[in-house]
């Protein structure tokens, strides 16, 4: 009976193990129940969704798996070769036995390795280009959310999706996928060879299997929860860095440099935290699969040797050296799958948090679409009319109340009001940033809401405040990637007074320009705004604040570009100085949302009302200022 203690004594540790951890299982999954576990998506569905980027590839796949089994028969007749090998060394030694062998081996080894090359170079190539698929079609759908989905989302938590996680599931599909499939056959082969070498032996080995299982699966429930800790984390540095470097400046003018730095600094420690307790988890899991690995060469070892030393069956089977070399060998082949699956846990992990995070952003159904029977517009004269539309970016707060009026093609109409009573949204619900809730807004008779978005905005020309500039050159900022050449961009930017602009720079068309052209003036990026407006031409033209915090200089070329562009189109703006809409054809107050009143800027004028008061008030403010600039000067 002494002689089984040592078996007995690692059979008890593995035990112990067991039950620790089979109890921790259970807690974790208490805890699920009781605080709501992070995980909404299966790993199966995860995995689905991700291996349809694959199904174009699949003649390539085929390729690649017959690679692999090349690789796998290596596997497992590489013990087989060794054991003969060890046979010939201790038996009747013939040189020449032992070159042939060594030949065999050797010529096993060069076609698997140069099988293993061919198949990895053709995985980066094809993993390359499903992530770009991926990356491109997570792109798409992020254009195709709302204004009003997009302002909810963090701008870098969609960076993260897009560049981080897709990189994850990059590595999903050249490394983990491709070789879990080639674990599978490894272990098949191996095996099914040990069940032929000795059946016995193989019996002992795969007792160790289930806590194999039994580690796996309740190492795979901490990891998952770890690695979406570190997911989260990642995602809340980007989105603060994204915010914060763009809002630098304000930073510095309030001296809050210290107080975000200990922000970023706490941030950083939870990630730090996190990533912890992920190392933490591997390092418990490695060295138990390890330990497993170990006793199981340690049982070989002392039931193999023992019969092969005393001359004795194991079993009911005869132990030569042979069997024990052999079976050693394959021993480190069946455990080596699980190990490098440990040591690909943590990408494994990683993938499935990625993916669930970029499948999160993929199931956000947009809530402006096309309707089924959506038009193409291929025209439009420019007829816009409301009918009591009524409007609210939060349910029953209206912004817009019963709203009713009607522009006629080629007319420039202006709205005005205080901040709040509505004016920019009337523009933003022209365009179909927003779905109004109640009423119709019509385009030459058709409801917005027939026409496809695509179609809609193409015949729109937006020129807002806070112009938006591109890095890149001032051609392409224009040109927005449009086929127009050089002549027709600067014959845009002469129309809008631009030109002047464009020449004075050293790089002409082509000067660089910075991110949200900070190297451009207010004015100078509004001016090529307009040319980029022009370059395109739309049907109607939308300004919303167009000449607001601009320069008395630039708001003459301004002003005489709006002249201009007044002759295109149908014109709607919205005006911060009353003085720029006097020509306007229909001026439309607005108060809390409703219409007061509206007519030409005499006709209002003369009534007396709510346009007068504010004609008045801006009037005595400019010629205070123009009090003060003189007594200053």
């Amino acid at each position: 009976m002494k002689e089984y203690y040592p078996i007995l004594i690692v059979g008890a540790i593995i035990g112990v193990f067991s039950i620790v951890f089979s109890i921790a299982f259970f807690i974790i999954r208490k805890q699920k129940e009781a605080v709501g576990f992070d995980r909404h998506m299966k790993d199966s569905e995860i995995s689905k969704r991700i291996l349809k980027y694959a199904k174009p590839y699949i003649v390539s796949f085929l390729v690649i798996l017959l690679l692999m089994l090349i690789s796998v028969i290596y596997d497992i007749i590489s013990p087989i070769l060794v054991g003969d090998i060890q046979g010939i060394i201790k038996n009747n030694f013939e040189m020449k036995d032992l070159f042939v062998k060594v030949i065999v081996y050797a010529t096993a080894l060069i076609v698997s390795l140069a099988c293993t090359y061919i198949q990895s170079i053709m995985l980066q190539r094809i993993g390359q280009k499903m992530l770009s698929n991926l990356r491109e079609d997570l792109f798409a759908h992020i254009e195709s959310l709302s204004h009003a989905q997009l302002n909810e989302i963090p701008v870098g938590k969609l960076v993260t999706r897009v560049t981080n996680d897709t990189n994850s599931i990059s590595m999903m599909f050249t490394n983990i996928i491709v070789n879990l499939i080639k674990n599978v056959f490894v272990v098949v082969g191996v095996l099914t060879a040990m069940l032929f070498t000795s059946y016995m032996l193989t019996l002992l080995i795969l007792c160790f299997v289930p806590f194999i299982v039994l580690f796996t699966i309740v190492f795979r429930k901490f990891a998952r929860k770890a690695y979406r800790r570190v997911k989260d984390g990642t995602t809340a540095i980007n989105t603060f860095l994204s915010e914060h470097l763009s809002g630098m400046k304000i930073i510095q003018i309030f001296n809050k440099e210290e107080h975000k730095k200990n922000e970023f600094n706490q941030m950083n420690q939870k990630l730090g935290e996190a990533k912890r307790k992920q190392i933490f988890v591997f390092a418990i899991f490695r060295p138990l699969v390890y330990m497993l690995y170990i006793s199981s060469v340690l049982c070989l070892f002392y039931f193999g040797s023992r019969g092969y030393i005393k001359d004795v069956n194991f079993l009911g089977q005869v132990i030569t050296s042979e069997v024990v070399v052999t079976f050693y060998l394959f021993i480190s082949r069946f455990f080596n799958p699980i190990q490098t699956l440990a040591e690909q846990f943590n990408m494994l992990q990683s993938a499935f948090a990625s993916g669930e995070k970029i499948f999160t952003i993929f199931d956000i159904v947009p809530t402006i679409r096309d309707g089924e029977d959506a038009i193409e517009l291929c025209d439009i004269k420019g007829d816009i009319e409301f009918k009591n539309v009524w409007f609210s970016y939060i349910p029953d707060e209206w912004v817009l109340r019963d709203i009713s009026f009607k522009v006629n093609a080629g007319d420039t109409v202006a709205f005005v009001g205080s901040t709040g009573s509505g004016k920019t949204t009337i523009l933003s619900l022209i365009c179909r940033n927003y779905d109004i809730q109640k009423g119709q807004i019509l385009i030459d008779g058709i409801d917005i809401k027939k026409i496809k978005i695509s179609s809609l905005r193409s015949h729109f020309g937006q020129m807002l405040q806070d112009v938006f500039i591109f890095s890149g050159t001032i051609r392409s900022n224009i040109a927005l990637r449009k086929e127009v050449t050089d002549e027709e961009v600067m014959e845009a930017c002469r129309y809008v007074n631009a030109d002047k602009l464009v020449e004075k720079q050293k790089g002409g068309l082509n000067e660089i320009v910075r991110e949200r052209g900070n190297n451009f003036s207010a004015g100078e990026r509004q001016l090529l705004s307009f040319a980029r407006t022009i370059v395109h031409k739309p049907s109607v033209m939308i300004l919303d604040e167009a000449t607001a915090n601009i320069d008395t200089e630039t708001e003459v070329l301004i002003q005489d570009s709006l002249e201009k562009m007044m002759n295109i189109g149908t014109m709607l703006m919205v005006a911060h100085r009353l003085s720029t809409i006097q020509h306007a054809d229909n001026i439309i107050v607005l108060s809390y949302g409703e219409i007061v009143e509206q007519g030409t800027h005499q006709k209002l004028l003369e009534k007396k009302g709510r346009y007068y008061d504010l004609y008045m008030l801006q009037y005595h403010k400019e010629r205070l200022i123009e009090a003060n600039a003189e007594l200053g000067s």
